[in-house]
Parts: structure tokens; C-alpha cells; sequence
């Protein structure tokens, strides 16, 4: 190996050997993707030693309530048959331990019955399954405790990760050598330069690396396939769609594992070519401001849709859209009956081709009489054919998921975890950005509004954020922000609220007169049934805005954002993509110089894409 031909590539407490030539893919822009992703796996150890503790105790406590129960029933029945104990001894030893199988079986009956979240055992447990023979003497004020503590005494293996489309192993490595408490990490690539090159690294990063990383040559669907309810954190980060691995993935999870997917086909999941994300998703986009937030959900429902055909369902705690892709981190549990709650997470959406308002149409519906609960379909439509505002047809898209995507106990952890280490993120500041902004988010709205295209769509002056957001507040209802869009809002209050508010400001701040058969026109001429307060509100102003804590950070550096693909030459037309200057040193180091007349023609093509 010559290491003239490498480049080495430090990330964390990882460094990597990248080939000059493209042949496996790095792209640096995804160190935010990957300090998230380890920030999230810390959280999750931690969650899973206190639910492991929490559900030792509980079992504990229910196999001594039954043992003591049947401890003190069997002495009464001993006092009250004393003179026929010694003539039929053997009978009472075999009634007594009967007695003890069953109180150990009722124990865990009752056990059993927990709620589906509290009660999925994580990959490792074990359970004693000592039982008293025929052999054994009797003995009841021991035995049973015994058989007891063997049956608590679970503990708790290191997690399993398997990173399935793994390429330089860059991920893995960071998980092995940076996660404390990480068992085994399993990296899976179908190329076999990929392979070649994540061997390498791990060799190269040591004998940590070396007794935590695994790597393999194989298909990824097959292996996630071949090795079901495996793996603690199952990792898929691929170039482009995730649909095709979401089935074998939502099988390889543990209950109560974790599971984390990039998609990266944004033009796709954005309403680009809605016709190619239906067939990939299972949802049709719609072109809204909120179309970013629409993919992650878009993605959430894809996957809940995988998992119930195991009789599994999905709980997001963690779902962000970053760069140039989303990014969501769900638990996967198997429960038959909690899985019939999925129509009551997903809906239809409806946007209006006028002025973009949009109204949410929910799939299901329950019935609760007694202890029963009935499931129905969702009443409906939520809006007429044509929009009460403006006068237009609506659109129709969804399925999307409509519940929460983030778990705020889940987000605040996390928070914290990153403040307390933020010397071991290369990317905290971005990351912690993000995070703050996400737990400022109101949980059960789902999609936002756009302060700009509201005012777009009536030619009117905007009105500043914060007056905006008080007198939303003053009618009311509850405001927040999105970290998907610094211009977004996210609240409750409904469009005929909020169309009042923009037409009180409007006789505030007049416009010009519009063509009448336009949509702002058709709003203005309606008078405002709520009278809008402008007055500044107390909570106006979130915690971080308060602060003036950065909550939206520009790009590192240039050209930050995909790559090409591992194995593409790099050529003169990459200049757009990746830079001038990342194009000239390839090639400067591929030919060893680069004639005059092919750096004048990059330069001018790099002026003239600044001119556009």
C-alpha cells in the first residue's frame, strides 16, 4: 500500500485512510449527521440501564409478593394437617413443589401483563429457568427465594450496532471508540472496495477498534434479514432512498431498540416528483413551505407502515431535517394491540392551491364505552371542494405521520448530554443548535406556517415575528418555532384565526388594490370576526431567542452538501458540486500539474457561476 495514494481523515477520536481517487465515499458535510447520531446512541444506553433496572425491580417485587403469599399459606396448611403430615410425606412434597413452580409461573404471569412499552426485553437478558426437581428436598422458606433471585438476576449485555451501508467505516468507528458502554459493531457494505478500505481502518484505529468492529461483505437486506430481533441500534444512513431497507431493518431490531435512517432524496420527498415518492414511500408530497417537515413525516409513516406488518409500531423520540437530508431516530416495539393505534397517528393532507392554507384530515378515529375501545374510520372531509378563504380547490397529500416526531424527555437528555461533553463533538456548535431549537418546538402541531408567504399571498408589508407571535398569543392559542425553517411558526390556532390576524394588520398597514378574483383580494373583502391584539406578549420570545442563542448557523465552509457517488471520475463539471479547488487539486494530483489553459477555463467557469 502506498501512502502516497491516501489521505489521512481525522473525525472525533477516528481517523481514516481515504483513497485519492474517490473509490470509497466520504462526505465531511455528514459530521453533523454522525455527532447527532452519537449523541442520540449515548442518550439511549443510558434510557436502556434505567429501564432495565426499572423492570428488574418490578419483577423482583411481584415473584416475592407471590412467594411470601405461598410461603405463609403453605405453613397455615402445615399446622392445621400436622398429624397427617408424616404419614403422607412424599404427597407433600410433591404438592409443595408444585406449589413453588406455580407461584414462580404466576409471577410471571403477572409480570407479562405490564404495558407492551414497559415489558420488551432487550437482546441479552437471560432468565434462570432453574425450576425444583423431583430430586430436591423441600424446602420452603429458602428455595423459593433462591429460585427467585436466580430469576432476577438479568443482566444487562453491551449493545449490539449494526451499521448496514457502512462504505470507509468512518461511523462505526466513531460508535466503537466514543460511545462508552457499545458492545459489538457490525459494518456491512456489498462493495468490496468498501470492505477492503473499513478493514484498513479498523487496523489503523487501533485495538479498540480492532475487538469492537466487525466487517462484512454482504447484501444488506439479506443479512438484516438472516438475522432478526439481532441488533440493539440498527444504523442506515444510504446514498439516496431508505425504502428499500426499511423492511429487513424494522426485523433486525430488539424490542425497544432503536432504529436510525437518513433519506437524502429530498427533490423526491419534497413534492418534486410526487408520483416517484408515492411508489418509494407510500405518500404523495405536496409543495408547501412546510415540505421539509412533510418529508420527515412522509418517512415516519413509511416506516410505521414496515413495522406493522410485524405486528410492530414505531415511537420517534428524535427527527431532524439538517443540510441536505432528514435524519429520524425511532424506538421499535411489537405489540399486536397497541399496533391498532396507527390510523389514529397518520392523516391526509389538505392545501389549498390559493392561499397554501392546509388542514389536516386524521385516518381514524376511536369509540371508548366502558373498558372497551372501538376503532373507526376518521369523519370526514374536514373541508368543502372549494377553500373558505379564498375561493380555491384544494390539494390533496399523505398519507403523513400526524402524532409527535420528537419525545421531549428524549430531546432534553439529549440536550444535556451534549452541553456536558461538548469537547468531543467536532460539530457541537452546529448540533446544539439544532437541539435547542427542536426543544422549542410545540410537539402536537404537526406542518407550519410561513410568516412571509402569508404575506406574500395578501402584497402586504410583513409584520415582525414578534408581533406576529403576541397576537397569536393574545387570541389565545400557542405559538412556537421549527427548526426546519427559520421563517416557520408553528401553532394550534386555525386558519380563519389566523387569516383575521393578517387582515386586522392590513387595515393597520393598507395595500394597494388587487385584481378582485385574486386570493388576497377574496380574504381582504371579508371583514375579521376576531379583532386582533398586537401588544407585545410575554411569551413573544422563546428561551433561546431571549438569550440570543444561535439557533440557525450558515454552512461551514463552500460547496458544503452531497457528494458524488464512490467510484465517479472527477472531472471539470464537478466544479459546482464540489469547488474549484477540491476539482484542481484532484486533478493536479491525478496528472501531476494542470496545463495552463484548463485552470484559466475552471477559473472562468467558477466567476461566471458567481455572476449567476
Amino acid at each position: 500500500m502506498d501512502l502516497d495514494d491516501y489521505t489521512i481523515i481525522k473525525e472525533g477520536k477516528a481517523e481514516i485512510l481515504m483513497h485519492n481517487k474517490n473509490k470509497v465515499f466520504f462526505n465531511k458535510a455528514q459530521v453533523h449527521n454522525r455527532d447527532l447520531s452519537i449523541a442520540v446512541l449515548r442518550t439511549f444506553i443510558s434510557k436502556r440501564k434505567e429501564e432495565h433496572e426499572a423492570r428488574l425491580s418490578r419483577r423482583t417485587k411481584s415473584v416475592q409478593k407471590v412467594s411470601d403469599k405461598d410461603a405463609s399459606g403453605s405453613a397455615v396448611e402445615e399446622v392445621s394437617d400436622k398429624p397427617a403430615v408424616d404419614s403422607e410425606k412424599s404427597n407433600g412434597e410433591c404438592e409443595e413443589k408444585i406449589s413453588h413452580k406455580d407461584a414462580v409461573g404466576s409471577a410471571a404471569e403477572e409480570v407479562s401483563n405490564e404495558p407492551a412499552v414497559d415489558n420488551e426485553i432487550f437482546n441479552g437478558e437471560c432468565e434462570a429457568s432453574e425450576e425444583i426437581t423431583e430430586d430436591e428436598p423441600c424446602n420452603i422458606s429458602e428455595e423459593p427465594m433462591k429460585t427467585t433471585e436466580r430469576k432476577v438476576r438479568g443482566e444487562l449485555e453491551p449493545p449490539r450496532v449494526l451499521e448496514a451501508l457502512s462504505a470507509s467505516g468512518l461511523r462505526a468507528l466513531r460508535y466503537a471508540r466514543e460511545v462508552e458502554g457499545i458492545g459489538k459493531v457490525v459494518a456491512l457494505d456489498n462493495d468490496k472496495a468498501s470492505v477492503e478500505a473499513c478493514r484498513r481502518n479498523i487496523k489503523f484505529n487501533g485495538s479498540v477498534a480492532i475487538s469492537k468492529v466487525e466487517s462484512h461483505l454482504a447484501d444488506a437486506r439479506v443479512y438484516m434479514l438472516t438475522h432478526p430481533k439481532e441488533f440493539d441500534m440498527v444504523d442506515l444512513d444510504p446514498y439516496g432512498s431508505p425504502s428499500i431497507f426499511l423492511d429487513s431493518a424494522i426485523q433486525s431490531v430488539v424490542d425497544g431498540g432503536l432504529l436510525m435512517c437518513t433519506a437524502t432524496d429530498m427533490a423526491v420527498l419534497c413534492g418534486g416528483n410526487g408520483e416517484v415518492c408515492y411508489s418509494k414511500y407510500g405518500s404523495y408530497p405536496l409543495r408547501g413551505k412546510y415540505c421539509h417537515e412533510m418529508a420527515l413525516r412522509i418517512l415516519l409513516a413509511c416506516i410505521e407502515s414496515h413495522a406493522n406488518r410485524y405486528k410492530r409500531y414505531i415511537v420517534p423520540v428524535l427527527s431532524v431535517r439538517m443540510d441536505f437530508y432528514v435524519r429520524v431516530f425511532v424506538r421499535v416495539y411489537t405489540s399486536a394491540s397497541a399496533m391498532k393505534n396507527t390510523p389514529l397517528k397518520l392523516s391526509y393532507v389538505y392545501q389549498c392551491i390559493g392561499c397554501d392554507s392546509f388542514h389536516l384530515q386524521p385516518i381514524g378515529r376511536t369509540i371508548s364505552k366502558n373498558s372497551s375501545v372501538r376503532y373507526l374510520p376518521g369523519f370526514g372531509p374536514t373541508v368543502p371542494q372549494e377553500c373558505s378563504d379564498c375561493g380555491k380547490k384544494f390539494n390533496m397529500g399523505g398519507p403523513i405521520w400526524s402524532a409527535s416526531i420528537h419525545d421531549q424527555e428524549w430531546v432534553t437528555s439529549i440536550v444535556e448530554g451534549v452541553k456536558s461533553m461538548k469537547d468531543q463533538y467536532p460539530a457541537y456548535d452546529h448540533i446544539s443548535a439544532v437541539l435547542t431549537t427542536i426543544s422549542e418546538e410545540l410537539p402536537d402541531v404537526p406542518l407550519f406556517l410561513s410568516l412571509h408567504n402569508l404575506c406574500a399571498t395578501l402584497k402586504c408589508t410583513s409584520p415582525q415575528a414578534v408581533i406576529f407571535r403576541s397576537a397569536v398569543i393574545n387570541a389565545g392559542y400557542r405559538i412556537s418555532g421549527t427548526h426546519v425553517n427559520p421563517l416557520g411558526l408553528k401553532s394550534d390556532a386555525p386558519m380563519d384565526v389566523i387569516w383575521d390576524i393578517m387582515r386586522c394588520w392590513v387595515k393597520i398597514h393598507p395595500v394597494k388594490a388587487q385584481a378582485p378574483d385574486q386570493p388576497g383580494s377574496v380574504i381582504l373583502a371579508k371583514e375579521p370576526v376576531l379583532q386582533a391584539n398586537f401588544a407585545r406578549a410575554v411569551a413573544s420570545l422563546s428561551k433561546a431567542q431571549a438569550k440570543k442563542v444561535a439557533r440557525f448557523l450558515p454552512n461551514p465552509e463552500r460547496h458544503w452538501g452531497p457528494k458524488l457517488r464512490a467510484g465517479r471520475q472527477i472531472t471539470r463539471k464537478h466544479v459546482s458540486l464540489l469547488g474549484p479547488e477540491a476539482v484542481n487539486g484532484h486533478l493536479n494530483h491525478e496528472n501531476g500539474g494542470e496545463p495552463e489553459a484548463k485552470r484559466q477555463k475552471t477559473e472562468e467557469m467558477e466567476a461566471s457561476m458567481s455572476i449567476s
